[in-house]
């Protein structure tokens, strides 16, 4: 399979700690990789800086072949746009409805004004409709997000990045603060996400029982380095 998202050697340094010393991954429509790794491994750091988040200081990462660890601007936003990221705590504005914390992912392609009145375009309601009932919460739509449970806020977060049509999807411990029966939920949901849509997921996990379970392939890390993959 052609990589979507290929890193190699990726670093990050913050002073004299080496937060992030050999990142590489590669990322494939459809797979759902797992990275395993303890706390402190640099699990995160990685994950932000496939985003640029913040700037690598060394290493490549390419989205469809194309570097990307140099855009800027317009064609940065772009780029981003194509990588989703989850986070463990959600990150909803919790007294927004479901519906407005899914719209947030279009703020980077929507004037200021319209945010403010809360006047959305009909196109980005439509798809952030369409994201809400792909994860199952149309009918949650205008509940606010504080109201829901845990499990329904992580779908809320995957419906936003669904919104921005992502292709690849980086979930940071998506399930660490989740009952063990809505992790298990939420995970086949990303499972199904990347056999329907074709989404590229890379999820890191504390359990590796539940990596074995949901995985189509197995990393680890460790000292911030990306350990050698296993494929189920």
């Amino acid at each position: 399979m052609k990589p979507i998202l290929t890193a190699v050697s990726v670093a990050k340094r913050f002073g004299a700690t080496e937060a992030l010393i050999d990142g590489t991954v590669t990322l494939a429509a459809g797979e759902f990789v797992a990275l395993l790794g303890p706390s402190g491994s640099g699990k995160t750091t990685f994950f932000r800086c496939l985003t640029r988040l913040i700037e690598p200081d060394a290493g490549q990462i390419h989205l469809d072949g194309r570097p990307i660890q140099h855009l800027k601007g317009a064609r940065l936003r772009a780029a981003r746009r194509q990588i989703g990221v989850v986070f463990q705590q959600f990150n909803l504005v919790r007294r927004r409805s479901a519906l407005t914390n899914v719209l947030t992912g279009f703020l980077p392609d929507i004037p200021l004004w319209r945010v403010a009145g809360g006047c959305y375009p009909a196109a980005a309601l439509a798809r952030a409709e369409a994201a809400l009932g792909a994860v199952g919460l149309a009918a949650k739509a205008h509940q606010r997000a504080d109201t829901l449970s845990g499990g329904q806020q992580q779908r809320v977060a995957i419906a936003r990045a669904l919104a921005q049509e992502s292709r690849i999807l980086l979930a940071d411990e998506p399930v660490a603060s989740l009952d063990p029966e809505t992790a298990a939920q939420t995970l086949e949901l990303l499972r199904e996400l990347c056999r329907i849509r074709g989404l590229a997921v890379l999820c890191t996990l504390h359990q590796p029982q539940l990596a074995e379970r949901y995985a189509d392939r197995v990393i680890g890390m460790h000292a911030g380095r990306v350990l050698q993959s296993r494929r189920q």
